[in-house]
């Protein structure tokens, strides 16, 4: 500060033109010498008292100049601080420790008198902390709520080099502009209430697509006297229309059973509140009618146009549907979000569906040269007999048939050796992975058994190569599917995939005969997820293993081969002594897998055990295996376990369900599960 004043060189440069002018007079005085001295003299006297005059000029009145560039400057800065002062959006000046250097009105204005002036802005808002000031990039941003106001907030880091007293880098040049102790943060806030309100109106005034479906409207029908069919009809139709009404909604009805409806965005936050409590309100109607009627809703959020949502709502109607109804799905873009599915689905009496699921398969059966079928990983006694079932379908149609499977569980040993060690069939009927990807190509058809989604795939890598797939699966779907599929039949209703498959068997034609050993795999892989015929076993159940007892099942041989060895039954006999009571109504056990082939399988048998005893809705049983914990869940039909499983990765059916969990330790799985637990019986989910 103590440095003279210096006019700056383009300013002295301007002033000396007068002068440098005497150098162009002093060129001319020469010329005028050559031509008359006489003259020449005359002009020299000129120049001279030019040079003088010009000169004096430049001192004396530099002094004046100076004092009024400077006047004009503070001036200049004057209004340039009035300005800042009285502008109308808030703006204020902080250190790189938060303490509130300066402040205009405006801001000042909204901190309602409070003096901090010096003191850490910290205290009038919180959001603005050390962390959040800008550290690399040149502005941060933050969005606050101040005096009942939504403010965007914007914090700029602003240095100079003369802020430093040896500074001499350029400030955007040096990263050492972000270590300097003297930066200053300009602080603005632009008040952005009114565009955040109209968003918020814009977004509830959306007009969400809604399908609503009565999953059961003739079974529910047939089940009441005639004379009360209409009034249930009537019911279930008032429960609805008044449902709607709640939430400002119009609704069509389609068909009989069948529902569109469109309300505005703002009520999606009510129906999700109150869990859609017309599926519950609908279950109750109850006139006489054996069976409960229940409904599914699917609901397009989100979407860009009317179309689209109209087309997010069929997505998730079918995706309700498909996880077994009496349930509400919403598709927003690609997040899906579920509610209720704590009924169990009732099968369907007619058999309409099988009959041109399988017309329609033997239509791909005969287009292909081969087929290659794939289950889950890990397969099960499920997964392997509708795989040969599948294989029976191909050769009667006489086509090459192979079965992917990498690994061979104990469950699976003894049905499978009979079929390596038979001469009946084909060498290469078996094949590991790295084996199918060379043979499936353009011209093969792959038939995807007791799975429907990509992550749980024997071999996922196949989707790739294969054009035409087919899936059979009776698991509940989830938003991960496979897509383009040329033939989808699940059914979460159906036992078992056997069971699906035995009666495709049946409506397939071309003189099918099933083998007694091919019949075996069959009724095992019903008999093992129905534990028997005591779960999820229904008249349908029972006609396929008739069927398969017709071709030459036998029961007891098939009993003979799932017994345990002496070494297994003291595993599951310490897993279920070591049971831990969670909750008053669930069984929690650690299932050992050390020494043991397939532990999965023998935790699976274990929570099957465990629902046998009195008071229990549901077991949970941990495997460790393959540097994963594997979790078995079985209910018999209080709790949705499906729902418990799907809170933690997995999925199922509404009492078996299953999940896998990485990168956990058994203890920590169980705290996971019971956290789980815990959380749904508060929320009321189960």
């Amino acid at each position: 500060m103590g440095k003279k004043l210096r006019l700056t060189s383009a300013l002295r440069a301007y002033l000396m033109w007068p002068i440098y002018l005497t150098v162009l007079l002093l060129i001319m005085n020469l010329s005028i010498y050559t031509i008359d001295k006489e003259a020449g003299y005359v002009m020299s006297a000129f120049v001279l008292v030019y040079f003088l005059f010009a000169l004096a000029i430049f001192y004396f009145n530099r002094r004046k100049l100076i004092t009024v560039l400077v006047r004009y400057a503070m001036d200049f800065a004057q209004v340039q601080k009035y300005l800042l002062k009285e502008m109308v959006i808030p703006y204020a000046l902080i250190d790189v420790e938060t303490t509130l250097l300066w402040g205009n009105n405006e801001f000042m204005d909204l901190l309602k008198g409070k003096k901090i002036i010096g003191r850490s802005i910290t205290n009038v808002i919180p959001d603005i902390t050390q962390e959040s000031l800008p550290k690399v990039e040149l502005d941060g941003v933050l969005h606050i709520e101040l005096n009942d106001r939504n403010y965007r907030l914007v914090l700029r880091k602003i240095i100079s080099p003369h802020f430093e007293e040896d500074a001499n880098w350029t400030f955007y040049e040096s990263d050492k502009i972000w270590e300097s102790e003297n930066a200053l943060i300009a602080v603005y806030l632009f008040d952005e209430t009114d565009n955040i309100v109209l968003k918020k109106e814009n977004r509830e005034q959306k007009l969400v697509v809604g399908l609503l479906y009565i999953d059961n409207y003739d079974e529910a029908l047939d089940s009441i006297d005639e004379v009360r069919r209409s009034l249930l009809t009537a019911l279930v139709d008032r429960k609805i229309n008044k449902y709607m009404q709640g939430i400002d909604a119009i609704i069509k009805k389609l068909e009989k059973d069948k529902f569109v409806f469109i309300f505005q965005y703002k009520y999606l936050s009510v129906l999700q509140s109150n869990k859609f409590s017309i599926l519950e309100e609908v279950r109750n109607v109850n006139i006489g009618n054996e069976m409960a009627v229940t409904i599914s809703i699917g609901l397009g959020v989100n979407a860009d146009n009317y179309l689209t949502g109209y087309d997010y709502a069929r997505a998730a109607i079918d995706l309700a549907l498909g996880r077994g109804g009496d349930q509400a799905v919403i598709k927003d873009r690609d997040k899906i979000s579920y509610y209720g599915g704590k009924s169990i689905q009732v099968e369907k009496n007619t058999r309409v569906k099988a009959r041109v699921k399988a017309h329609a398969f033997r239509e791909f059966v005969e287009g292909k040269d081969k087929i290659v079928v794939m289950g889950h990983a890990i397969g099960d006694v499920d997964s392997f007999g509708a795989a040969i079932g599948v294989y029976r379908i191909g050769k009667t149609f006489n086509k090459k048939v192979h079965i992917v499977i990498n690994e061979i569980t104990t469950s699976l040993r003894p049905i499978i050796s009979r079929f390596i060690e038979s001469s009946d069939y084909e060498e290469d009927l078996f094949l590991k992975n790295d084996q199918a990807k060379e043979l499936v190509d353009v011209n093969t058809l792959l038939v995807i058994v007791d799975v429907n989604r990509p992550s749980l795939l024997e071999c996922k890598d196949l989707l790739d190569y294969a054009r035409t797939v087919i899936i059979f699966d009776h698991h509940r779907q989830t938003n991960e599917a496979i897509e383009n599929a040329a033939l989808s039949y699940i059914e979460p209703y159906a036992s078992s995939t056997c069971e699906m498959i035995a009666e495709i068997l049946q409506y397939i034609g071309g003189d099918l005969k099933l083998r007694p050993m091919e019949a075996d795999a069959l009724y095992a892989g019903i008999m093992i997820d129905t534990n028997n015929f005591l779960t999820k076993a229904g008249v349908r159940t029972f006609e396929a293993a008739a069927y398969l007892r017709r071709n030459g099942a036998d029961v007891t041989r098939l009993r003979k081969y799932f017994r345990s060895d002496f070494d297994e039954f003291k595993i599951k006999a310490d897993a279920i002594s070591s049971t831990e009571v969670f909750l008053e109504y669930y069984a929690i056990a650690v299932c050992a897998s050390a020494d043991v082939d397939s532990p999965t399988i023998l935790g699976a048998q274990v929570a099957n055990e465990l629902l046998n005893i009195a008071d229990m809705k549901a077991s949970f049983v941990l495997t460790e295996f393959n540097k994963k914990i594997y979790i078995s869940a079985r209910s018999i039909d209080e709790v949705n376990v499906q729902v418990i499983m799907e809170k933690l990765g997995g999925g199922g059916h509404l009492s078996v369900a299953g999940s896998q969990l990485e990168g956990y330790t058994i203890e920590e799985a169980i705290i996971k599960l019971k956290n789980t637990l815990e959380t749904m019986v508060v929320e009321g989910e189960i």
